[in-house]
């Protein structure tokens, strides 16, 4: 992290400066890949280190400090971007963050990711703190078309739309899409499906069901379920034994592969994925999702519910909830009978990921310009 000086940069970058970006957080894949890549692009400072309620280093970005109206006002930024990382803000700290942004003439920008917040199964929270963010922010961002429209409808302020880049490095896509199996349309599909440490918009119960009955109508189609340990483990406290009694049930069923693992590094996550056909994302709340990015890029399919706007950020076949929360058995059978009739969809190429990354780089560069030109506005007027 830059060292803090003792005041806050004027918010007027000159042509031989780069715009100064303080990102929450700015360790994140996602945030890595908005730099361009023939270009330094806009300077984006290391997160600063967060430390627990006592004070105690937690050795990564978590809490996020910038978040803190008094640590932030020390940060030499000309924008403060905020990303994820604010649900243990309360509406009123956050309120300070953005008197105190207005105070030292500062940019806020604000990419709405998420409009149901998957670690929480109450959005009531979460709303509230994007009431007070949303407003507020100089500059708005959202990865599709449909979350800009849910955006409006609730704010009055429509998001530039600015798409998910690559997750996997470009420079290793093509080794790893070079290993999927090949498969002709009508041939068996192998799906698979991550329950990870069951987040709370993880419908494991519903999903696995769902899944479990729809399999065996799609003849030749095999299933794989993979699980964090943690959550066969009595002594854990993500361990669910009704998850765990489900998947014993699962794994006495012919062609059903029941996986239980410990924590993937990404080279061991992306070897799991790129040897399926298709992955099921096994969620009952949400609204944009990297890892179906991160499938694109490995050439996986995916089979998304009909929730949120993952359907708008790529291709995708899609299941249904019923209004009782379980899966709708029928969508489940012709989302899985199309991916098997259909054969695989050509993956995604690092020339057209390529591509995208210079966009969505230009198109921030665009958005960081407008925020910083708004902040000097309003410095002016005041």
């Amino acid at each position: 992290m830059t060292a803090a000086p003792d005041h806050a940069p004027d918010p007027s970058p000159t042509p031989d400066r780069e715009v100064v970006v303080a990102s929450v957080p700015a360790d994140h894949a996602y945030v890595r890949h908005l730099a361009p890549l023939d270009r330094p692009g806009p300077v984006r400072l290391d997160d600063p280190p967060g430390v627990d309620e006592h004070g105690a280093p937690t050795g990564h970005w978590w809490p996020p400090v910038l978040l803190d109206a008094a640590r932030t006002e020390q940060v030499a930024a000309d924008v403060l971007h905020v990303h994820f990382g604010f649900e243990g803000r309360t509406p009123a700290q956050l309120e300070d963050l953005v008197a105190t942004l207005r105070r030292v003439r500062r940019a806020l920008v604000l990419t709405v990711h998420d409009l149901h917040n998957p670690h929480l199964t109450d959005r009531t929270a979460h709303l509230a703190q994007l009431d007070v963010l949303v407003p507020a922010a100089d500059e708005l961002v959202t990865l599709t078309p449909g979350a800009a429209a849910e955006v409006a409808r609730r704010w009055g302020r429509t998001p530039v739309v600015v798409p998910h880049p690559h997750v996997v490095p470009l420079d290793e896509m093509p080794a790893w899409q070079s290993r999927r199996r090949p498969r002709r349309p009508g041939e068996p599909a192998r799906v698979g499906v991550s329950l990870k440490s069951l987040r709370p918009n993880v419908a494991a119960v519903p999903v696995l069901e769902g899944l479990l009955a729809a399999v065996p109508q799609v003849p030749g189609t095999t299933l794989e379920v993979a699980v964090h340990r943690d959550v066969l483990a009595p002594e854990h406290p993500r361990h669910d034994p009704t998850v765990a009694a489900l998947l014993a049930r699962a794994a006495r069923v012919p062609g059903v592969d029941v996986r239980v693992h410990d924590y993937l590094d990404d080279a061991e996550l992306h070897a799991q994925l790129v040897a399926l056909d298709v992955s099921v994302l096994p969620y009952r709340f949400g609204t944009h999702s990297g890892w179906l990015e991160m499938c694109r890029d490995l050439g996986t399919d995916v089979l998304a519910p009909d929730l949120g706007h993952y359907a708008d950020q790529g291709p995708v076949d899609v299941y249904r909830h019923g209004p009782d929360g379980a899966v709708d058995v029928p969508s489940l059978v012709a989302a899985l009978a199309a991916v098997r009739d259909r054969g695989p969809r050509p993956p995604i190429s690092v020339e057209e990921r390529r591509r995208q990354r210079q966009e969505v780089a230009a198109a921030h560069d665009a958005v960081y310009a407008r925020a910083v030109e708004r902040a000097r506005e309003r410095a002016h007027r005041h």
